[in-house]
This record gives structure tokens, C-alpha cells and sequence, in this order.
């Protein structure tokens, strides 16, 4: 969302914090439950002067959904546009899929619960914007099937398959835990190669593919954060 006329930089840097508190409220509570007067007192401000930050309390969810949306469809676009195996490019979406939730616990649980709340075209937007990543999934796994690496596939479904084995990670994610995004979508992507592979094809080594892209591209990092800061700069 651009900057409104005459707002200074701390204008900016006060509404994303805003955002980042009613996703943390949103996801304890949820958001039919949290009321405006809740958002408030959280972040010390009065009725009027929060929406002179966030509009409407429809619009903070609008903007905690595009935290998650809008630096994934950017990296995942990056990825799907690679001159590279379509092995790698799941993975490396895979990864950046999961970095998002490691990074916006909350705002992944208000995404996932709280996205039916949204009306008219903001809903509009948010389900094309998952369409959109979908349907880079589902373009991929085709690709890996038309070049014999995947046995034949009902590619909906195993497009399914992909996100419910990762959009599910928030429900028992631990940030600070014994496992991090690189390692969880190197297992996730393991089991799902495997399990579409084509009969006697030996698969590609994609790890040693993955590693030697973030070795090598370091201008195009995983790190959503990065992104974000990317999509603020870039508004």
C-alpha cells in the first residue's frame, strides 16, 4: 500500500507495526472476536488515530493477508520463471512457501482462518492470489510429468497433496525449534518426489541442485523478509 501524501518515514514504520500486533491479536482471539476498541489498546491509540493508520479494521486484515501473499507470489514467480528442472523449482518454492510461515506465524494463522471474513473484491483478490500460486504448482508438477520424471498424475490432486503437507506446518511449528525451512522442505519434498516419481526414473539430485542455486544466487533470497522490504521499497 503506497505511503498517503504528506506521511513522514516514521508513518510507515508505526502502521507495520500495527499490522504486526493485529495479527498477533487476530490470531489469539480471531477476528470477529477482536473488536477495534481490543486493536486500541494494544497499540496505544485511539479510535481516530487508529484509522488513521489502518483505515478499517477489514483493511488491517487486508493488509495482514498481503504480508504473506504478496512476497510469495514474488519469489514464486521468480522461481517458476528459472531456465531450471522443475524438481528444483518445487523445491525452491517449497522452501520460500515455508520460510513465509516460519517468518508470519501469526499472519499465516489469520490467513488460513480468518480469509472468509474478507467481502467484495478484497475476498476477490485474495482467492486469485491463491489461484495464481496454485496454479504455478500445478504447472510444475505437469512439466515434471510431460518430461517422464513423474509417472502420470491427476496433477489437482497432487497439487493438493503439495500444499496440504505444507500449509499445514503453522498448526505445530515451533520457530525456535530443532527444525528450520531448509530442512523441513528438503523432508517434504523427499516424500513427495519419491511418492510421484515414474516407475525404475531415477530422480535428479535436487538437494545438491538447490544448494548450489542459493550458493550461487545470492540475489535472490529465500527470506520473505527480504521480499517484503523489497515490495515496501518497491511501493
Amino acid at each position: 500500500m503506497p505511503r498517503p501524501p504528506g506521511h513522514g518515514p516514521g508513518f510507515e514504520i508505526r502502521r507495520q507495526k500495527i499490522i504486526d500486533i493485529g495479527a498477533e491479536l487476530f490470531a489469539r482471539h480471531g477476528y470477529e472476536a477482536t473488536s477495534v476498541s481490543d486493536l486500541g489498546q494494544a497499540v496505544g491509540l485511539a479510535r481516530g488515530a487508529l484509522y488513521y493508520y489502518i483505515q478499517s479494521k477489514e483493511n488491517l486484515l487486508v493488509e495482514i493477508q498481503s504480508r504473506v501473499m504478496r512476497p510469495l507470489l514474488v519469489r514464486a514467480r521468480q522461481i517458476a520463471e528459472l531456465d531450471a528442472h522443475p524438481l528444483l523449482r518445487l523445491r525452491l518454492l517449497s522452501e520460500a512457501l515455508l520460510e513465509i510461515i516460519f517468518h508470519r506465524l501469526d499472519h499465516i494463522w489469520v490467513y488460513e482462518h480468518d480469509y472468509r471474513s474478507l467481502s467484495g473484491e478484497h475476498l476477490e483478490t485474495l482467492l486469485g492470489q491463491r489461484t495464481d500460486f496454485e496454479q504455478m504448482i500445478t504447472d510444475l508438477l505437469t512439466e515434471a510429468v510431460e518430461l517422464g520424471t513423474f509417472r502420470e498424475l491427476d496433477t489437482r490432486l497432487a497439487t493438493l497433496q503439495f500444499l496440504n503437507m505444507h500449509n499445514h506446518t503453522y498448526q505445530w511449528l515451533r520457530p525456535d525449534g530443532r527444525w528450520d525451512a531448509d530442512f523441513l522442505s528438503r523432508e517434504y519434498c523427499t516424500t513427495l518426489f519419491r511418492g510421484f516419481a515414474a516407475p525404475g526414473r531415477r530422480l535428479p539430485d535436487v538437494e545438491k541442485q538447490a544448494a548450489e542455486f542459493k550458493r550461487d544466487r545470492p540475489d535472490q533470497p529465500l527470506d520473505p523478509e527480504k521480499e517484503w522490504e523489497a515490495v515496501l521499497v518497491g511501493d
